[in-house]
């Protein structure tokens, strides 16, 4: 057998370096074979966003304040009372927390609460975290009923929580679009079953008034519902109908049926209780059930969407909005493959002036990419690749060949391979060195990640998940290739 062949063997033989090789073939194939994807160029099953891909941004601003307050009244009681005072929504969601769903200024407040006898303790412009929630959630249903691709919604928090600005990223999407699925309403119908399979109007979206978040009901039951409110000419109709087609007598014949933009998304028939209320007047708060569970839960959060008709919990005004043209997209794009291959050459450079050794160069090269194919293998899943990912990209090159050169240095002795007892010694304490140098830069990305800025995050997870990829999977099999092939030259 030529020292050639032993070599191959050696490295290949090894299970860290069959663990990478798997992780390149699992990637190469997550890009362009699953699913199969070869026309869409080099990028294949990559997720572009807005600076690579051209497309449109908006920038929402809440019509609403979060209000911290001090009262004799609980926050319930106050809210009520305020509600009363400025006929808007206000929702309390801590013991001296309300959200007011109405643009309203500090000054103007602040005698009210006079009259109420409270005061003001601070004044926010923005929602709370489960309103923001429930705008994102409602904004995610719209982009993905639309089957727009790559779409980002990021908030934009303060440091006590509040939630100020949600940025919406529509990777292909013109700027009109955009502002359309931000405004757009579905149409929203509720009908009863009449006879068999038959159907008959009851009402539309517009008779709804309110809808409240999905809750227990009773609390602590397990079962999850949504509780909604009828106008008085929504009410009428609703009892009219049920009585008609004798769905309070007979509610499993003649179940309700509710329906989005003409599909239907939730049927069932009337509660005994409410049947028995529909005999005797209308009834205004209805509530849907959809069982108990995890499952439950989810389905009632999609209703509480259907019965908005896609309609936001609150007002929103457009903060800022701008557009990429696809052709400066396709541009950036040619311009960040470029900066990875001359990053790429530099690299190589280095190191060649470093060691003198082409045996050396090219396994750490060869390393570095390898590397780089498993990141976007996995990023694939998980992170849109934009400017910021992609400058995330370059800095795990950077780091990465770092630690390669820790490696390399640590293991060599007068430029030979020590006796292999000696080496694993020396590449255990390399991988401990880089192991923390690694934690370092994790903990240092971290904050950008939790503050969820918008422009940085991607920067994060990129960095962090190259890291965590070098320290589990490229820099051990390193270790073991740069072994085999030194192992081999003349002493």
């Amino acid at each position: 057998m030529s020292d050639e062949d032993s070599t191959l063997k050696k490295i290949f033989s090894d299970w860290r370096v069959i663990a990478m090789v798997l992780l390149v073939i699992f990637s190469i194939a997550s890009i362009y074979i699953l699913p199969p994807n070869f026309d869409n160029g080099l990028e294949g099953n990559l997720q572009l966003g807005l600076d690579l891909e051209g497309g449109s941004w908006i920038q929402l601003s809440f019509d609403s304040e979060v209000v911290r307050f001090s009262s004799d009244m609980t926050a319930g009681e106050f809210a009520g009372e305020l509600s009363k005072k400025i006929d808007a929504e206000v929702i309390p969601f801590s013991a001296d927390q309300i959200e007011i769903r109405k643009q309203i200024s500090e000054a103007e407040l602040r005698k009210i609460f006079d009259e109420l006898g409270a005061q003001i303790i601070s004044y926010d412009q923005g929602v709370s975290p489960e309103t923001a929630d429930d705008v994102k959630r409602i904004l995610e249903d719209k982009v993905n009923s639309l089957g727009t691709k790559d779409a980002k919604i990021n908030t934009i928090a303060g440091m006590n929580g509040i939630v100020h600005y949600m940025r919406i990223e529509l990777a292909g999407t013109d700027i009109k679009t955009a502002q359309d699925i931000v405004s757009s309403q579905g149409k929203f119908e509720i009908r009863i079953q009449t006879d068999g399979e038959e159907t008959d109007h009851v009402l539309f979206g517009n008779s709804v008034t309110s809808v409240s978040r999905p809750q227990q009901s009773p609390p602590g039951s397990g079962s999850w519902g949504v509780a909604f409110t009828l106008d008085d000419e929504g009410a009428a109709a609703f009892r009219a109908s049920a009585i008609k087609y004798g769905a309070v007598s007979n509610p499993e014949a003649h179940e309700l049926l509710m329906y989005l933009d003409g599909e239907e998304v939730y049927h069932a028939p009337l509660s005994t209780d409410l049947a028995s209320k529909l005999m005797k007047g209308t009834v205004r708060d209805l509530s849907a059930s959809t069982g108990s569970g995890e499952e439950s839960l989810e389905e009632a959060q999609k209703l509480e969407i259907h019965l908005r008709a896609g309609a936001l919990p609150v007002d929103v005004s457009i903060a800022g909005s701008g557009s990429v043209p696809a052709a400066l997209g396709d541009y950036f794009k040619m311009v960040c493959i470029i900066a990875g291959i001359l990053a790429l050459i530099a690299v190589g450079v280095t190191v060649y002036f470093r060691y003198h050794e082409p045996s050396i160069v090219l396994p750490m090269v060869m390393t570095n990419v390898v590397e780089i194919i498993i990141l976007l293998g996995i990023a694939r899943y998980i992170q849109q690749l934009d400017l910021a990912a992609i400058a995330g990209i370059i800095a795990v090159l950077g780091t990465g060949i770092d630690q390669l050169i820790v490696i390399t240095d640590e293991v060599l002795h007068e430029g030979r391979v020590p006796s292999p007892n000696v080496y694993l010694k020396r590449l255990k304490r390399a991988l401990g060195i880089i192991l923390v140098a690694a934690a370092t830069v994790i903990f240092a990305m971290l904050p950008l990640i939790v503050m969820d800025l918008s422009s940085l995050k991607g920067f994060a997870i990129v960095t962090i998940l190259g890291v965590v990829i070098g320290v589990l999977v490229t820099r051990p099999a390193y270790g073991k290739i740069i072994m085999a092939v030194l192992s081999k030259k003349p002493s």
